[in-house]
């Protein structure tokens, strides 16, 4: 298997670390169905998250069972959300652009067709 292009694991990381923030209690398989990932999959990212330090296991103290976790954003895993907030936000504006630049390309040319 070939390793994910360093946008697409960024943007993973965006994502379980959006979530996490919402919802620290997520299940490890709510995670990977929420990301449309396997559960394997979800694992990797969330322990490589833990590597990193962006996150951190705690005990769910509601959940009946004790061994749930919630994953709670260190402090350095909400800067590094935020910078990683910043840099999809730049992608996904520059795909729009290249997008509606195609798009009305498209349009031009189909009015060019029909005046013809």
């Amino acid at each position: 298997m070939s390793a994910p292009e360093p946008n697409s694991r960024e943007d993973t990381h965006f994502r379980v670390l959006r979530m996490l923030e919402d919802n620290p209690e997520l299940s490890q398989r709510e995670l990977a169905e929420a990301l449309g990932v396997s559960l394997g999959r979800a694992h990797y990212v969330l322990r490589a998250l833990i590597d990193m330090g962006f996150i951190k296991l705690g005990n769910f103290s509601a959940a009946s069972d004790k061994r749930r976790y919630a994953y709670i954003l260190t402090p350095r895993g909400i800067s590094e959300k935020a910078a990683i907030t910043r840099r999809f936000l730049a992608r996904k504006l520059a795909e729009y652009e290249a997008l509606k630049r195609e798009i009305d390309e498209l349009r031009e040319a189909m009015n060019e067709d029909v005046s013809r």
